[in-house]
């Protein structure tokens, strides 16, 4: 059975840099308000969000390998089927052409993995550097300036309203309330 700890500890294995240990940590608790939302199974979607980026570092100098060193290690704790393997398969499809996302847990990280990045920018602009202090409008104020965080795909993440049928303003709110809710763990 896939827990919390095995993941917490393969991706603590695998990833040196704090700041990629708190996306991950972000990116679960997003996952875990969006399963309540839409009353998906909130410790999968969970640990989705927890282990969808762990063999990054390993894998950063050939990127067409991210996500398979994540389905090794999930083959060898016996998950190897099912949409929790469809989900991490549909991650890095644009380079390892393993699958599209075919669930909502599925788009769901597809388009909270980048949001998470921007609330993070957000955040560190402000003066105090605190999620606490960040607003639907600043996250908001923010999106319009494309030079901000330029790197983040705007695009992807605005598939919410398309893919999940839910609002950019929702889906910005409840990722950001998710986040405050862990900004001690985020350093935020």
């Amino acid at each position: 059975m896939l827990t919390r700890e095995k993941v917490l500890k393969f991706v603590n294995q695998s990833i040196t840099n704090r700041n990629l240990v708190r996306h991950l940590l972000a990116v679960e608790a997003a996952m875990k308000a969006l399963a309540r939302r839409f009353s998906g199974d909130e410790a999968e979607w969970g640990l989705l969000g927890l282990i969808h980026d762990a063999d990054w570092e390993l894998t950063e100098p050939t990127p067409s390998t991210h996500t398979r060193l994540t389905l090794e290690w999930l083959s060898g704790q016996g998950v190897s089927e099912g949409p929790f393997v469809d989900a991490i398969k549909a991650h890095n499809r644009r380079l390892t052409n393993l699958g599209e996302p075919n669930s909502t847990m599925a788009w769901a990280l597809d388009c909270v993995d980048e949001l998470t990045g921007f609330i993070v920018a957000v955040a560190l602009v402000r003066p105090d550097k605190k999620l606490a202090t960040v607003a639907l409008d600043s996250i908001k104020k923010k999106w319009k300036t494309k030079e901000f965080a330029r790197a983040v795909d705007r695009a992807e993440i605005e598939k919410c309203q398309e893919k999940l049928g839910l609002g950019l303003d929702e889906f910005i709110e409840t990722t950001l309330k998710a986040m405050q809710s862990i900004a001690g763990e985020l350093g935020l």
